[in-house]
């Protein structure tokens, strides 16, 4: 059995209802808009986001949710995927998870109208059904995957990036979503704020955990969803790359930078400046700060009693780490 379907197991049925919930979510009077949606629905990836609303919700009310979290999700998703619209258009995109996006299929004009109907969508499900506090946890997360997008646009152009600012960029771009979705989940069954906010940090340590994987892979050769070096040609400043930047001689320093500024597009340069970071310990540096965070979600879950519910949400902590896409 696949990892993730394991994961899913103690909330396989819950799942099937989302899909129908998030399905009638996104009806519209507007033909146009359903074929669209109907095509959103029909390529939906892993569905890790809802699955984290639903584990977290169980865990920490014993098994129990009601309708209000199967609305939770559906915000999450209907939000989600409003962002990832908008920024197919943004990174001028044709292709998302092996399909056409829908700018590529249908232009970006209305590629950006169908995100704006999404979005209303998420905020008028949570405002009619009164959850606001869930609407406020997911609204602070776009806001900060706003930022976290144009502080690594600004950081890029000029390649003055430190850890810190890394780890800003990491935790609004990629860790608050996930944050946002386990917040949701315990206080979509009424967890007292205490445990809210330990959920939300338990989501953004492995969100952190994700990234870092994420920026790993493009220092790999094994095959994966992406092709090695990507980030660099893109003049994206990920860890392993500030690593050796902080740890090199200043010839080095100024070739490396050099090299991501001015020669990103040329292939035998990009090998030889991953050549470079994993010299000069980049790898082993950013690989040890993911374990870092992988250990502290573990020592958050452990606070809970055994549960179906946590051993999934523990086999999908070590599944963020061990993945090969």
């Amino acid at each position: 059995m696949k990892v993730v379907e394991q994961i899913k197991l103690p909330i396989v049925n819950e799942m099937e209802r989302f899909e129908e919930k998030f399905k009638e979510s996104m009806i519209s009077k507007v033909p146009l808009l359903n074929r669209i949606t109907h095509y959103i629905v029909r390529r939906k990836g892993k569905q890790m986001r809802p699955m984290f609303v639903f584990l977290v919700a169980k865990m920490v009310s014993d098994g129990n949710f009601d309708e209000r979290t199967y609305r939770g999700a559906s915000v999450i998703e209907l939000i989600h995927t409003a962002t990832l619209v908008h920024d197919d258009v943004v990174d001028d995109s044709n292709r998302r998870r092996g399909f056409f996006s829908l700018n590529a299929l249908w232009k970006n004009k209305i590629a950006v109208l169908v995100g704006d109907f999404l979005l209303s969508k998420g905020l008028l499900l949570s405002i009619d059904n009164g959850d606001f506090d869930l609407l406020r946890l997911i609204s602070v997360a776009v806001r900060e995957m706003s930022e976290g997008e144009l502080l690594q646009i600004e950081k890029a152009r000029k390649l003055d990036i430190t850890e810190a600012i890394y780890f800003d960029i990491i935790r609004q771009k990629t860790a608050t979503l996930i944050a946002a979705c386990c917040g949701i989940g315990a206080a979509s069954v009424g967890a007292d704020e205490e445990t809210v906010e330990k959920m939300r940090k338990f989501g953004e340590l492995i969100g952190i955990a994700f990234q870092i994987k994420d920026d790993l892979f493009d220092y790999t050769d094994d095959k994966i969803g992406k092709p090695t070096g990507i980030d660099i040609k893109e003049q994206k400043m990920t860890l392993p790359l500030i690593f050796a930047l902080n740890n090199c001689e200043k010839k080095e320093h100024k070739w490396l930078i050099n090299s991501v500024k001015n020669h990103n597009k040329d292939k035998k340069r990009v090998k030889e400046i991953i050549s470079f970071v994993k010299e000069k310990g980049g790898i082993e540096y950013t690989t040890q700060k993911m374990l870092d965070y992988q250990q502290k979600a573990l020592e958050i879950l452990n606070t809970y009693p055994e549960s179906e519910y946590k051993n999934s949400l523990t086999l999908m902590v070590n599944y963020v780490i061990d993945r090969k896409i």
